[in-house]
């Protein structure tokens, strides 16, 4: 009986730890946000987003990455580079749990418009064109939200199309 109960636990514990996935184990799980998950382990990111959080993230793929000028990327993976690549990564960071509906509710309720205050300090600016959601950034560069709510036991997963950069 004792055994059976511990067996019980044990396979429940290992559920609920699945179900508990951080966004970074999220991000690492999928294919197309290699560049990131190796982003984030270059800046020494990953206690910091495997934290309690919650986090909204705002995902660039490895095609948003491939976006920047040649050599962009190699440049901030070096290790002389990390604070800058910590602020453009957390500049694609809120705190809280911004869902796709609390977004679209919040640019609703802000007329078209709404001001997400990033992790790093920065603004970015979501706002809807052709039914979709565009992020703005401070330098007027613009992302689109190709998916959303890829939920993670500290917060929420958006991918975007373009990789967003502060001032």
């Amino acid at each position: 009986m004792k055994m059976k109960f511990l067996l019980t636990m044990l396979i429940g514990g290992i559920i609920s730890a699945s179900a508990q996935k951080t966004v970074v184990d999220v991000a690492v799980g999928s294919s197309a946000h290699t560049t990131l998950v190796a982003a984030v382990k270059a800046a020494d990111l990953v206690a910091t987003l495997q934290s309690a959080g919650p986090f909204t993230v705002f995902a660039p793929t490895n095609d948003a990455f491939a976006k920047l000028p040649k050599g962009t990327v190699e440049s901030l993976l070096k290790p002389e580079n990390k604070a800058t690549l910590a602020k453009i990564l957390t500049y694609h960071v809120v705190a809280g749990n911004l869902d796709a509906t609390a977004v679209l509710k919040a640019i609703k309720d802000g007329n078209g418009s709404v001001t997400l205050k990033a992790v790093s300090g920065g603004t970015l600016t979501a706002s809807i064109k052709g039914g979709k959601v565009i992020l703005t950034d401070e330098k007027g560069g613009m992302a689109t939200v190709t998916a959303t709510d890829l939920k993670a036991g500290n917060g929420v997963i958006h991918v975007i199309d373009a990789v967003v950069l502060p001032k």
